[in-house]
């Protein structure tokens, strides 16, 4: 298992509109939260994407707030089911969104994020129109990031724990292995997955990452390279044991216990 938490490129802005994105989706899913169960689910239904509402003649119960679907595209993008996925998405964001925004700039920084949100929720109903499921998550929107960053930054380095039994491990590991095996995990998991059934929206997934890929080449700054080189040194290893802290309620052996 791996995890990455960081990469070896360094600030060359202040990414405030990385910052800001990551607050909003922090803030909209403690509003979740404070709704209860049932009124969670209920804004989930208001305020997520569902492509039934908007390609099919699917309707929201009329007993819940009506939202113009179109803006569901929007609102959609800042909300989560559960805690663990907001915590993966922001992770993502937090690693690859800051180069990318000062690749682009604050202002079309923010356009991208959106763009790619709006097209990864256009993949997921091209695949699925008729589904009444509703899509929540920044997801989509991480994607296109994701796709930008593999654009700019191939062989850039991202920081990974890897565990491994009683040793966790971190390793640097380029970009592009890192982001070709996340997208190669959506493409295998969406070939198998029912687009119509609750869980992953994983079209959306690879919608938003095309965009974004496709996207970055139009949007970045002029002087902003692509295929940009790595500033550490790839494959570099860190190996950690995990100690095993004695004492507690084990008597250590050679030691008389409590009972004899």
């Amino acid at each position: 298992m791996f995890l990455p938490f960081k990469d070896d490129n360094p600030h060359t802005t202040t990414p405030y509109v990385n910052y800001a994105l990551i607050a909003v989706c922090v803030l909209v899913y403690l509003w979740q939260f404070s709704l209860g169960p049932q009124g969670g689910q209920a804004a989930i239904y208001v305020f997520g994407f569902t492509p039934g509402f908007l390609f099919g003649d699917a309707q929201l119960d009329p007993r819940l707030p009506q939202v113009p679907q179109l803006m569901t595209m929007f609102s959609s993008m800042f909300m989560h089911g559960g805690f663990l996925h907001l915590g993966g998405n922001m992770l993502y964001l937090w690693i690859f969104g800051d180069n990318i925004e000062a690749s682009l700039g604050h202002l079309r920084y923010l356009l991208f994020y959106l763009i790619c949100g709006v097209a990864a929720a256009f993949a997921q109903g091209f695949v699925a129109p008729l589904s009444e499921i509703p899509m929540v998550g920044a997801s989509g929107a991480v994607s296109g990031i994701l796709g930008a960053y593999l654009i700019l930054h191939p062989r850039a380095n991202i920081r990974v724990f890897v565990v491994l039994i009683i040793f966790f491990t971190v390793v640097n590991l380029p970009a592009f292995i890192v982001l070709g095996f996340w997208f190669g995990g959506q493409l295998l998991s969406s070939a198998m997955a029912d687009p119509n059934e609750p869980g992953v929206a994983f079209m959306a997934h690879i919608g938003g990452f095309v965009v974004g890929a496709a996207l970055i080449f139009f949007m970045k700054k002029k002087g902003v390279r692509v295929f940009d080189a790595p500033h550490s040194r790839a494959f570099a290893v860190e190996r950690r044991p995990i100690r095993v802290r004695r004492g507690g309620s084990v008597p250590r052996a050679g030691r008389r216990g409590p009972w004899g």
